[in-house]
């Protein structure tokens, strides 16, 4: 079995994870969640296709089903961050010590 899909997924996630950790927009953190779900559902498929044959239909129901909701949820978030936006007028979140 090739290891470009699974480094590739490891990737992705560390992209998304450092989206979320290192900035302080929220739409960009709401881009790295969204990367590391693509990362997550790239490394279910992976792991559910046997290299002998046949894959195992469980985990891509679970990845489609996932990218449902995910879209779903984006969606959510955005509207999320709308409503916040209009309300305080600031995109970002912002520590209590810079005034």
């Amino acid at each position: 079995m090739s290891l470009i899909y699974p480094l590739t997924a490891g990737v992705l996630f560390a992209i998304g994870l450092y989206g979320i950790l290192a900035r302080t927009e929220l739409i960009h953190r709401l881009l790295g969640a969204n990367v590391m779900a693509s990362a997550v559902f790239l490394y279910l498929i992976v792991v559910s296709t046997a290299p002998e044959g046949d894959p195992d239909p469980v985990p891509q129901a679970m990845v489609l089903t996932g990218i449902v909701i995910a879209v779903s949820l984006t969606a959510f978030a955005l509207a999320l961050l709308r409503y916040f936006h209009a309300l305080s007028g600031q995109r970002a979140l912002e520590d209590e010590d810079d005034g």
